[in-house]
């Protein structure tokens, strides 16, 4: 009998495709909007509040390619 554990075999979202997410439509997260914001001024992007929890998923990991502070690292 092999035993489940949901916790540790479920992938995380991070390994999950935003457009998949069952919340993706809402709105991003508080700590979303921060880190978000940061990147925004790091690149010179604007910063937009109202994009959607995956929306800003995407834009994060997009905008992190581009952060002088984690190209300094």
């Amino acid at each position: 009998m092999t035993s489940s554990q949901p916790k540790v075999d479920a992938p995380s979202n991070a390994e999950k495709n935003p457009d998949e997410w069952t919340t993706g439509d809402e709105p991003m997260t508080g700590a979303q909007a921060s880190y978000l914001q940061t990147l925004c001024e790091e690149t010179d992007q604007a910063f937009n509040p109202d994009l959607s929890k995956a929306d800003a998923s995407k834009l994060i990991d997009e905008l992190q390619g581009k952060s002088k502070r984690l190209k300094n690292a």
